[in-house]
């Protein structure tokens, strides 16, 4: 079990860019599944990217071509990168390392 802290998040407008973080507290060279969700308002949480060595790299449809998920094993750190952001991708983002979850970040894309 991992704990996990993430930075990135905040209010930006529609076609602006963020890239969020999701520190782990030990490394995380053995940890194969990584991803980001994300729960909008009214709604149940999402996948948006996901990476492993058996699926390669998943997005949810409506992300595909701006944002990208990255991993530094070296500062044991997850990203998701996001660009052309806009107020549909409102929501509170969550990393998840094989089960355990981050606290999450508000991201708010006003128009």
């Amino acid at each position: 079990q991992v704990h996990l802290v993430q930075s990135g998040g905040g209010l930006v407008q529609s076609g602006e860019s963020l890239r969020l973080s999701c520190v782990a507290s030990g490394s995380i060279l053995g940890i194969d599944a990584m991803g980001w969700y994300r729960q909008r308002s009214g709604k149940q949480r999402e996948l948006v990217a996901l990476s492993s060595s058996g699926s390669g790299t998943i997005y949810t449809d409506s992300v595909k071509g701006r944002f990208t998920i990255s991993r530094d094993n070296s500062k044991n750190t997850l990203y998701l990168q996001m660009n052309d952001l806009a107020p549909e991708d409102t929501g509170v983002y969550f990393c998840n390392m094989q089960g355990d979850w981050g606290e999450g970040t508000q991201v708010t894309v006003s128009s």
